[in-house]
C-alpha cells in the first residue's frame, strides 16, 4: 500500500515530541521523588507508587487507544488522549495529598499512553512494515534524548522552585502537544477496521496476537528490557540521591550517562537493520545486555559502591537494550498492517503491566545499596535472553 502521506522531517519531530511524553512524564520528575516522600511523610515505597499507579494507568488505556485508532482514526484519538494528559499534569501540580497525586498520575497515564501508541502506529502508517525497523530505531534514539534531558531540567528546577514545578512544565508540554496535532499531523488510517471499536473485537483481534507465537516473543523480548530500564528509572534516584550523597540537581547528569547507551544502542541498531534482521538484532542486543548485567553485579558484589561502579557496566546494558527494544517493535508490529494500533497497544500493556509489578516489588525491597537494583536489573537480563533463545527463534523455525 501507498503510504498517504510523505514522513516529513516536521512530522517525525512530531511524532517524536509525542512519543516522549511517556518517559517525560516519569523522568522528569524522578528528581524530585525523595523531596516528594519528605513531603507527604511517606517512605519510598509510597513515593514509588506515583511511577506505578501510573505505568497501571498506561497500561489500561493502552490496550483501548490501539483499537479506537484503527476505527475512529489515529488523530481524533490522539487528540482526545492529549487533552486528558495535559489536564491530569495540572491536578498533579496542584495536589494536596500522596493519594491525589497517585490518583492524578494514574490519570495522566491514561492520557500519555497515546502519544507512543498512536504515533507508533502512525509510522507503520506511513513507511511500511519494512521502513518500520529504521524509523523506529532512529525514534528511539531521538526520544532517548528526552530521558537525557528531562531529569537534568527537572533536578534544577526542584532545586529552584519545589517538586510541583515539574508538574506545572508538563502541563504547558502537553497544552504544546495538542496544538501540534491540530496544525501538523494530518490522518494516515487509511485503512480502518469498522469492527474494531467492538469490546468482542477487541478480545478477538488480541486473541489471535496472543496465539501467535513470533509476535508473543518479540513483546516479551521488549517487555524485559523495558523492565530492566524502570528498574533503573525508579530506583535510581534514591540510590545515587539517598545512598550515594549525590544532589538533587545533579542526579540528571548520571541518569543522562545511562540514556547515552539506549542512545548508542539504538542508533546503531539503525544502521545494523540494513543487514540484520530484527530476530538478530534482538540475539546481539540480548547478549550484550546480559553480559553488561552480569558484570553490573560482579563489581557492586565485590567494589566499594560508587557513582561509577553503577554507571559503568549500565552504559553497554543500555547499548544492549537500545539495540533490543526498537527491532523487537518493529518485529512485533511489521506483520498487522490491519491491526497495527491493536498490536501497538498490546505490546505497551504487556510492557507497563509487567514493569509496574517488577517497580512494586523494588519499592518493597528498598535501596540500602545499589545491590537490590542491579540484581533485578539482570534478572531482567536474563529473562529478555531467555525469551530470544527459547520463544522467538523456535517461532521462526516453526
Amino acid at each position: 500500500m501507498t503510504a498517504p502521506t510523505p514522513i516529513t522531517r516536521t512530522t517525525l519531530f512530531t511524532l517524536t515530541a509525542l512519543v516522549a511524553l511517556g518517559p517525560l512524564s516519569t523522568d522528569f520528575y524522578l528528581p524530585a521523588l525523595p523531596l516528594i516522600a519528605r513531603y507527604f511523610g511517606v517512605d519510598e515505597a509510597g513515593a514509588q507508587a506515583t511511577l506505578s499507579a501510573y505505568l497501571i494507568g498506561f497500561a489500561a488505556a493502552i490496550l483501548v487507544y490501539g483499537p479506537l485508532s484503527d476505527r475512529f482514526g489515529r488523530r481524533p484519538v490522539l487528540a482526545g488522549g492529549i487533552v486528558i494528559f495535559t489536564l491530569a499534569s495540572l491536578g498533579c501540580a496542584v495536589s494536596q495529598s500522596i493519594g491525589a497525586l497517585v490518583a492524578c498520575r494514574f490519570v495522566q497515564a491514561l492520557g500519555a499512553c497515546a502519544g507512543p501508541v498512536i504515533s507508533r502506529a502512525m509510522v507503520r502508517d506511513l513507511v511500511g512494515a519494512q521502513g518500520a525497523a529504521r524509523v523506529f530505531s532512529y525514534l528511539s534514539a531521538a526520544v532517548a534524548l528526552a530521558p537525557a534531558i528531562a531529569p537534568i531540567v527537572g533536578g534544577f528546577l526542584t532545586d529552584a522552585f519545589g517538586w510541583r514545578a515539574t508538574f506545572v512544565a508538563l502541563t504547558i508540554y502537553g497544552a504544546g502537544g495538542l496544538v501540534a496535532v491540530f496544525w501538523i499531523l494530518r490522518e494516515t488510517n487509511q485503512t480502518r477496521d469498522m469492527t474494531a471499536a467492538n469490546p468482542l473485537s477487541w478480545f478477538r483481534i488480541y486473541g489471535s496476537l496472543v496465539r501467535h507465537r513470533e509476535y508473543f516473543g518479540y513483546v516479551l523480548a521488549a517487555t524485559f528490557g523495558y523492565s530492566g530500564i524502570f528498574c533503573f528509572i525508579s530506583g535510581s534516584s534514591f540510590v545515587f540521591i539517598n545512598v550515594l550523597g549525590v544532589p538533587p540537581k545533579y542526579f540528571g547528569f548520571c541518569f543522562g550517562v545511562f540514556v547515552i547507551g539506549y542512545i548508542i544502542g539504538a542508533t546503531s541498531g539503525g544502521k545494523l537493520s540494513k543487514r540484520m534482521a530484527p530476530p538478530q538484532l534482538v540475539g546481539l542486543g540480548s547478549l550484550i545486555a546480559l553480559l553488561s548485567a552480569i558484570a553490573l553485579v560482579a563489581v557492586n558484589l565485590v567494589a566499594t559502591a560508587s557513582v561509577w561502579t553503577v554507571l559503568a557496566p549500565l552504559l553497554p546494558y543500555m547499548i544492549g537494550v537500545g539495540m533490543t527494544m526498537p527491532a523487537a517493535q518493529a518485529g512485533a508490529i511489521g506483520p498487522f498492517p490491519r491491526s497495527a494500533g491493536a498490536a501497538s497497544a498490546l505490546l505497551g500493556f504487556v510492557q507497563m503491566g509487567v514493569a509496574a509489578g517488577v517497580g512494586a516489588i523494588l519499592g518493597v525491597i528498598g535501596s540500602p545499596s545499589p545491590l537490590p537494583m542491579t540484581l533485578m536489573i539482570a534478572a531482567m537480563a536474563v529473562a529478555q535472553m531467555a525469551c530470544h533463545c527459547w520463544v522467538i527463534r523456535p517461532a521462526l523455525k516453526s
